[in-house]
């Protein structure tokens, strides 16, 4: 062999399939009971994502750890930049989440009872 043939054992690559992750990179978020709505990109924190958008959502650390941004995850699925954010297994399972770490793989409806708008 030169080193550029492949043995006849070896199998061709298949493609992997493109999952809805990367087949979508924005989805919509919609707060509630306030009715706002914004956008969010695949690889963004839904908190900067709101702040973008001018929509103040409680927030402190940004990173995880004070629970300030606490939130009730009501539809939709993420997931977190960091390897454990501050919530117990408890938390997670009753549908908890930390907006400032996490990041959307859908549409996402979220109970934040103090989101305003920015003036």
């Amino acid at each position: 062999m030169d080193g550029f043939e492949q043995p006849a054992t070896a199998k061709p690559k298949k493609p992997m399939p493109t999952d809805e992750l990367h087949a979508k990179s924005v989805w919509k978020v919609s707060l509630e009971p306030s009715g706002l709505q914004f956008d969010v990109s695949a690889n963004q924190s839904v908190l900067i994502a709101a702040l973008q958008a001018r929509i103040r959502m409680p927030s402190s650390c940004r990173n995880g750890t004070c629970r300030t941004c606490l939130c009730m995850l009501k539809q939709g699925k993420i997931r977190y930049q960091i390897d454990w954010p501050g919530l117990t297994r408890e938390e997670k399972a009753e549908g908890y989440m930390l907006p400032c770490v996490a990041t959307p793989e859908s549409d996402l409806v979220l109970d934040v009872p103090d989101a305003s708008p920015l003036k």
